[in-house]
Formats: C-alpha cells, structure tokens, sequence
C-alpha cells in the first residue's frame, strides 16, 4: 500500500511538472523540428512510393485511416503546444492510473473507480481543445487589422512579403507568430501557395481561408490584391459581427441548458454536506449505487444532447 501510495503522489507531481514544463513555450530546437513536420509534403502532393496498408482487420484499417496521433499533433500545433505526442500520451497514462487508484480507494467500486480514471485520463485533451479554441479565437480577433495593415503596405508601394513582415513586427501572438512560421517557411524555399496551405493547417478558420484563396487567385490571374485584401477584411468583420449576434441571441439557451444539466450534480453535492443521512443510501446501499450510476449516464447523455441542439451551423 505505501508503494502504492507513494506510486501515485510521484505520477500527480511528475504530471504537474510536465505540465509547467509544457506550457512555458517551445525552445529553438523544438521550433525548427516543428517547422520540419508541417513542412512535410501534402497529402495532395505527388507520391511516388507504395504505401502497404496493414490488411489484419477492418479495426486495424479504421485506426490506420483515422490517424488519430497525427489529428493529436495537428490539435496541438493548433494550441500552441509543441511538444511530443509521447508526451502527452505518457501523462494521459499517469492521469489515468492515479484516477483508478483514488476512485477505488474512495468509491470502493470498480466502475466509479474506471469513471474516475476515465475522467482523469481525458483531462489533458480537453485542456488542448481548450488552449485551441482560445488560441483560434484570438487570431480570428486580430485578423481584421492584420488585413487593413497589410491593404496600407500594398497601397503604399511594398510587396506581399514585405508587408507580412510588417505583420510580424506589429502583432503579438498568435498571429505575429504564425506568420513568422509563414515567413520563414518562404525563406527556406518554400513556394507562398504551399506555406499558406500549411498556415491555414495550423490554423483552420474559414476568415483565414478566404485570404489565403485570395492570394492564389491574385497570384494566378493577377489582379490588384490591395483592394481584394481590403475588400476582405469588410466581409471578415461582418461575419465576426453575425457570429456574436448568433451567440448573444442563443445565450439563455446555452445558459439554461448548463443549468439543467448540472443542477442534479450540485443538488446531490449540497445534499451530501448538509445531510449525508439522505445521500448515504445512494453511496453505500446497491440498489442506490445502480441508481446512481444510471443518473449520471443519462445526465451526460442530456448534456451532449442540450450542446448538440445548441449548436447553430451558419
């Protein structure tokens, strides 16, 4: 038991450790191995060589095409987290590990004890969906002025780099240093169309998108990109401001829709403190163990379904 015990307090301080470490930002050597992974040819690119597929079952296929490891790693170059994958993996482990062992030893029961380590486990991927969304949210925030300075350095007479440059120097993260990548990306022999691909990889926003099919058509057929940039960024800003219409409109759904769904959980909460004598049978007694565990499978079930009906697709 005190091995286990003593197992368990170095997986939670190892994880915060790696955590800390993690989020400090990446040094110049992780920089230019990033760099060299998002540089890889596209999946659209010619491939000469023959790629066997493993042929063993249809599950191996399934996990073969989904490539979940490299929909982890795009996730997040998308957060702004460049670190290994093996990392995160490793602390999903240890989360989960000392999920099972806490859960057993307070539940005394294996499926509260597989929840526990379940909830656990996930905990770091909801973090990078977390840092994702924040981080998209914040450069599609910055990108209208970014086209209206780019519109003034194409008016005044410099050329698509030189005023991406001026980009960098003026805007902090996210966007300062996407561009950055961009930038370095063409300096190393990248052609701009392929760096653009990549940079809207790494950042998949639908604002962005249209810049970057702008561009191509601009250096395709050759129109004037000041006035196609700055025509951009009037439709940029109003599709920002549709989008928080939407939000504002639909917030005392989503509100309630929280409220209903985590009401059941503070009620037994309060109920627990205030009288345990009325939440023990629900803890201790098998009958009110099954009820309790058919209550929070439904009550998660209510709330993926109220997110889904919420969700407004435009």
């Amino acid at each position: 038991m005190d091995v286990i015990i003593a197992s368990s307090i170095f997986a939670i301080v190892f994880v915060g450790a790696l955590l800390v470490f993690t989020s400090n930002g990446a040094t110049g050597e992780q920089t230019r191995e990033v760099l060299r992974r998002i540089s890889r040819p596209a999946e659209d690119d010619l491939d000469i060589t023959r790629r066997r597929r493993p042929q063993e079952g249809r599950l191996l296929k399934w996990v073969y095409e989904a490539n979940l490891l490299r929909r982890l790693e795009e996730s997040m170059w998308q957060a702004g987290m460049y670190t290994r994958v093996a990392d995160v993996l490793l602390v999903m482990v240890l989360l989960f590990g000392a999920g099972l062992f806490f859960g057993q030893a307070f539940w005394h029961d294996t499926w509260f004890a597989m929840g526990t380590a379940a909830v656990l486990g996930v905990i770091p991927l909801f973090y990078i969906q977390f840092r994702r969304t924040r981080r998209l949210r914040a450069f599609a925030n910055q990108l209208p002025y970014a086209l209206d300075l780019i519109k003034s350095s194409l008016e005044a007479g410099h050329s698509l780099q030189r005023a991406l440059q001026v980009v960098v120097a003026e805007f902090a993260d996210p966007l300062g240093s996407e561009f950055r990548t961009l930038l370095e990306q063409t300096r190393i022999g990248l052609p701009l169309p392929r760096a653009l691909d990549d940079l809207l990889r790494r950042i998949p926003e639908d604002d962005l998108r249209l810049l970057v099919v702008a561009v191509k058509v601009q250096t395709q057929v050759g129109s004037s990109l000041a006035e196609i940039v700055g025509r951009l960024s009037e439709i940029v800003r109003t599709r920002q401001r549709l989008r928080l219409q939407v939000k504002a409109l639909t917030a005392q759904a989503r509100l309630g829709g929280m409220v209903v769904g985590f009401l059941p959980l503070a009620i037994l909460a309060v109920f627990s403190v205030i009288q345990p004598g009325y939440t023990n049978d629900l803890f201790y007694d098998p009958a009110g163990q099954t009820i309790l565990k058919t209550a929070a499978v439904l009550d998660f079930c209510a709330i993926v379904t109220i997110r889904w009906l919420l969700k407004v697709t435009y």
